[in-house]
């Protein structure tokens, strides 16, 4: 996906006289909002295979978006190893800068993003033993990075960044976000652990990441809102982030779905009774909020479009908020039976495809070209 160029460098201190150092110029600025693409492309897979209708030959298409996320997982985590290693100080700068640093939520969503895809469909192809068995390393690495991230980054934000209010984003909720995928893609596991103990600890421990999740979403929304109701409209190559905040409504949505459909057998009947309820209570009224966010985050995004918004990174953002959503209102569908959730998963799912075909158009363009990865504007 990138092209690692070398070059040998000026002998220095720290390396022996004459012996070359390896550099690889073109992942100096390959940053973790890269993993936003891999995010992008695995719920293209999960989201289309909870869809009501089926038509033939689309789940071996999904199967295929599946092995292409995992393609890219690699090829970036193996990427980002070497700007680690070759390009030490700007991965530190990367955290040190309130821009950049949330974005380290989405190492975490995409590694639950590729687990939750292999359980959902890649089991097609590699088997369900395999696929539990990549999930739940995929999960545990996932859970533990997004725990990391959603205590570390607000750490640096208060100790280090100390952003105005001015500067807030949706941005901010990636590093919070994360947790709540673990809640959504961890009752997946819980029928595959020994019945007892471990599948109630797995259970109880994504209600705790859920609430976690919750709460930190719900701290920052209101400093996203009021950013916008105060100071305008985003700069225009920051638009397409206002669609972030579609993330944690419809993965909330679906984590009280995943996590009442596991409840099922593991808890006692009054729980799972009202974790059922709960799945409803809460689901509909936040996916109606969605759709108020939806409606203002388009129309922003088709007044930046007329003003000339162009693409960047920032496009990937009009996927993985988007397909959290069709998630979410195909558990509400499947749960209440009402047709309209069904329409309105299928509606948003044919909005997904549509920005994963654009998006990923778009940044292939300008890999070839040597345009990305590039200095942030």
């Amino acid at each position: 996906m990138v092209a690692l160029t070398t070059r040998p460098a000026v002998p220095s201190a720290s390396s022996p006289a004459g012996a070359p150092v390896r550099r690889l110029p073109a992942l100096r600025h390959l940053g973790p909002n890269w993993y936003a693409s891999v995010m992008g492309t695995a719920i293209v897979a999960t989201a289309g295979a909870g869809l009501p209708w089926q038509p033939p030959g689309m789940r071996t298409a999904l199967t295929v978006m599946w092995a292409l996320s995992a393609l890219l997982l690699g090829v970036l985590l193996t990427a980002r190893a070497l700007h680690w290693t070759h390009h030490r100080d700007q991965a530190r700068a990367h955290l040190l800068d309130a821009s950049m640093a949330p974005f380290y939520g989405c190492l975490a969503m995409a590694l639950l993003a590729v687990g939750g895809a292999t359980l959902v469909v890649g089991s097609d192809w590699i088997g369900v033993r395999a696929a539990v068995a990549v999930d739940l390393v995929l999960f545990t690495a996932g859970t533990v990075t997004g725990v990391l991230a959603a205590v570390a980054v607000p750490y640096l934000m208060v100790t280090r960044h100390r952003p105005p209010l001015a500067d807030a984003s949706p941005v901010w909720l990636l590093p919070v976000v994360a947790p709540m995928v673990s809640a959504a893609l961890g009752p997946l596991l819980v029928p595959h652990l020994p019945a007892g103990q471990l599948r109630q600890t797995l259970l109880y421990c994504c209600y705790g990441l859920f609430g976690l999740s919750l709460l930190g979403a719900l701290l920052m929304l209101p400093l996203v809102l009021g950013r916008l109701l105060t100071g305008g409209p985003p700069a225009l190559a920051l638009t397409p982030t206002l669609f972030l905040v579609l993330g944690p409504l419809g993965q909330s949505t679906t984590a009280v779905h995943q996590l009442a459909e596991a409840a099922q057998g593991v808890v006692p009947g009054p729980y799972a009774g009202g974790f059922a309820t709960l799945a409803v209570l809460y689901g509909v009224p936040v996916m109606g909020f969605a759709a108020l966010w939806l409606g203002l985050a388009g129309a922003l995004v088709v007044r930046a479009l007329r003003r000339g918004l162009g693409f960047s990174l920032t496009w990937w953002g009009f996927t993985f908020p988007v397909g959290t959503c069709v998630t979410g209102l195909a558990g509400l569908g499947s749960r209440t039976g009402l047709r309209l959730f069904d329409l309105a998963a299928t509606g948003l799912y044919a909005l997904l495809v549509a920005a994963w075909l654009v998006a990923c158009a778009g940044t292939a363009r300008r890999l070839v070209t040597g345009r990305l990865p590039a200095p942030p504007a």
